[in-house]
């Protein structure tokens, strides 16, 4: 059984910048499409972005177009999220996920086999 850890949240003001990794625990996940997703307080868990397992093609929310980038390695077994122009309304714990899915599945938390536990990003005004 694969794992997933993600790592690199924490507490920024609007207008940084912050770099979120997911450390996938064995190289089958070179064989999944791997997603983001974060869910705020009170909120369903919410899709950010998608990229798909040979890194050639990525999807991403409307509302991080143009701020958030996704990429992936698969010699290292890493997914990041490069999170640029941060918005108070990005707070929220960010989710990495893994999923068989391609469009416009790969938008649907429920389409996915593995998660992390999950990392806090906090964005003040």
């Amino acid at each position: 059984q694969g794992q997933l850890v993600e790592s690199g949240g924490g507490m920024v003001q609007a207008g940084d910048s912050l770099r979120l990794s997911c450390a996938a625990s064995t190289r089958m996940f070179t064989n999944y499409n791997m997603g983001w997703f974060r869910r705020a307080p009170g909120e369903e868990r919410e899709f950010v972005a998608v990229i798909s397992r040979n890194g050639r093609t990525t999807d991403a929310a409307n509302s991080v177009k143009g701020r958030f980038t996704i990429s992936r390695d698969n010699d290292q077994n890493m997914v990041w999220l490069q999170m640029d122009n941060l918005k108070p309304e990005d707070t929220a714990v960010y989710y990495c996920g893994a999923t068989l899915s391609v469009v416009p599945g790969w938008r649907n938390p429920s389409r996915y086999n593995y998660w992390g536990q999950g990392t806090q990003v906090t964005v003040s005004s």
